[in-house]
């Protein structure tokens, strides 16, 4: 009966799948503060993407670890970078089947760790991100994106214009097809150490990025944002992190039409992770209701590092 009138249903359907790819590893290497998560190889992830279609996921979302970084992150646009050589082997593999996304930032890319181009050395006290020049940086990297066949580009980096830089870049280069989903509302948040540890993104100097993400106490600027956003060109905008920010959620879904997507980031799933391993949650119980949390809140896509664990409970193979 509670399942007959249940007001919020969450489907595999709405999930999208983080995954992270290196460049430089002959195996896939666990990542320890993200437990169940892998660095893959070129080769585990065309494996892990085959399976998390055949478990029923229709999207992914690819983050890649360069063996070489610089102060442009020039592997971000490069036509070999090793996120748009795995675009173009699991285009090939699941592309009829599956929605393929890349994060678009220069974080994971760059020497300093910082969203963008620097407008000075890295580390001084004076030195912050040059907004003008980073969005020419964004635009190529999403050209090499949708050349190598992402489907979705997702620019995380919170720059102002730069989804409007990227639209234009994309439609030159006859990509108008290729779809935004924008990081509209990204908090300076604390729940992205893990993360961090996956994509080895840690600021030169010991800064942050709060010039760029947004204060986590306030609530009417995610709007602005996400109209800037829509306005320039986004196709779906983004709340991260999610579970912290139901409230932004919310706000967003009952102020447009456009899809409104939610990232479950990795301190949150860290968090269930090791409060289940030391027997003080279910974990099954609490993943659950996080992400039909996250649904009631209005969210119409999930983007969240449980999706094989719901996907493989949905099928009814949880392991």
């Amino acid at each position: 009966m509670r399942d007959l009138v249940a007001e919020t249903q969450l489907d595999v359907r709405q999930l999208v799948a983080p995954l992270f790819v290196r460049e430089g590893i002959d195996q896939a290497q666990p990542v320890a503060s993200l437990p169940g998560v892998m660095q893959h190889t070129r080769a585990s992830l065309r494996e892990e993407v085959r399976q998390l279609a055949d478990l029923g996921v229709r999207a992914v979302i690819l983050f890649g670890v360069p063996e070489v970084k610089d102060d442009l992150g020039s592997g971000a646009f490069d036509p070999q970078g090793i996120v748009q050589v795995a675009l173009r082997e699991l285009s090939a593999d699941v592309g009829d089947r599956m929605v393929l996304m890349a994060d678009l930032c220069v974080d994971e890319y760059t020497s300093h760790g910082h969203c963008g181009v620097l407008d000075g050395p890295a580390g001084h006290p004076h030195t912050s991100v040059d907004n003008d020049a980073t969005l020419e940086i964004y635009g190529r990297i999403a050209v090499a994106q949708a050349d190598a066949g992402a489907q979705v580009v997702a620019p995380s980096g919170m720059m102002d214009g730069q989804v409007g830089a990227i639209r234009a870049a994309l439609d030159s280069a006859g990509h108008s097809s290729t779809a935004i989903l924008a990081y509209s509302a990204k908090y300076a948040s604390g729940l992205y150490g893990p993360f961090r540890d996956a994509v080895d993104c840690a600021i030169v100097g010991g800064g942050d990025r709060k010039s760029y993400q947004q204060d986590w106490r306030n609530a009417r600027e995610a709007l602005v944002e996400v109209h800037a956003d829509i306005s320039q060109g986004a196709d779906m905008v983004m709340v991260k992190p999610a579970l912290s920010y139901l409230d932004i959620i919310a706000a967003v879904k009952a102020a447009v039409d456009v899809p409104v997507a939610a990232y479950h980031v990795s301190g949150e799933y860290a968090m269930i992770k090791a409060a289940a391993a030391n027997g003080w949650i279910d974990h099954d119980a609490v993943a659950g209701e996080q992400l039909t949390a996250i649904r009631r809140a209005g969210a119409d896509v999930i983007l969240t590092y449980l999706a094989r664990w719901y996907a493989q409970a949905a099928a009814g193979k949880a392991r």
